[in-house]
């Protein structure tokens, strides 16, 4: 059991990381928090679903134009309706979650129900890991994942995109001083964390089931994740996946699956209470009331 709780605890950690990486990366660059993560993570399945079972394409193609798809959503997203109510932080909430909504509904009435559509994995095959079972998927997700972090590691060093998404990041004010367009680059933040959302759930649900619930697990996942590691810091993204990931398959080892969920909330509402800012949170601690 020992064995089984190190492996998997592990591997669902980074399939944490990878659900809330996305919606970190956007807030912390931008200071939106975009509620529509998670709907964008389902709609990317479904879209690679079509192009793949409907128009007959290559998987690895169908991957490929539903990411870029996600991505292209997620500046529509910004420059139609995310620039008009930026800095009103309840209008920010209140808009990111009726575009997620409305596109989870939306997949609903289109037809889109139940758990009879599938992606195929990337990977066949099992291998044993400390004498426990794993499938070639999972162990792609891991190794995906740290890919993942790595590239934007990288990104936001090397590049020029990537240090202005830092630049904002650190101060938006400096960074408009020294010639860098806030609106372009919260755009590109945007795109950007759709298309890591949009990468997660392609490499997770050949795992499962294309479902639309997905959507609301997801992005109360994320923001569990942030919170606890502090909204904003990459850092505390990944120490938060870590410890909530853990927490979760204890949970589900001892306990019953259903109960996953009852975990992030606690952990969310435990938080809150401790310690609002997170374990690297730079938001302002809650002060006495005197």
């Amino acid at each position: 059991m020992f064995y089984d709780i190190l492996v998997y605890g592990f591997i669902q950690s980074l399939a944490l990381v990878l659900m809330a990486f996305g919606f970190s990366l956007v807030y912390g660059v931008s200071r939106l928090p975009n509620f529509a993560h998670g709907a964008i993570y389902v709609l990317t399945g479904f879209v690679a679903w079509i192009f793949f079972n409907q128009a007959g394409l290559p998987y690895f193609v169908s991957a490929v134009l539903a990411i870029i798809a996600a991505g292209l959503l997620g500046v529509l997203i910004y420059y139609l309706i995310l620039k008009r109510v930026r800095g009103m932080e309840v209008s920010e909430v209140i808009a990111t979650y009726a575009i997620g909504l409305a596109l989870l509904e939306g997949l609903r009435y289109m037809g889109f129900r139940g758990g009879t559509y599938t992606l195929p994995p990337a990977v066949d095959g099992v291998s044993f890991i400390f004498d426990v079972p794993v499938d070639h998927q999972r162990i792609f997700l891991v190794v995906l994942g740290f890919t993942m972090l790595a590239t934007i590691w990288l990104l936001t060093r090397y590049t020029r995109i990537g240090r202005a998404l830092k630049g904002v990041a650190q101060d938006e004010r400096a960074a408009m001083m020294l010639g860098i367009d806030s609106d372009v680059t919260a755009a590109m933040a945007v795109a950007l964390g759709s298309m890591l959302s949009g990468v997660a759930a392609l490499i997770i649900f050949p795992l499962g089931s294309l479902v639309v619930e997905e959507g609301y697990k997801v992005l109360i996942y994320a923001i569990a994740v942030c919170v606890v590691g502090g909204l904003g810091s990459w850092a505390g993204t990944v120490m938060a996946a870590f410890v909530l990931g853990y927490s979760q398959y204890i949970t589900v080892a001892y306990g019953k699956p259903h109960f996953q969920m009852v975990v992030m909330l606690c952990a969310i509402i435990a938080t809150l209470i401790i310690r609002p800012s997170g374990f690297f949170g730079k938001q302002k601690q809650l002060q006495e009331r005197v």
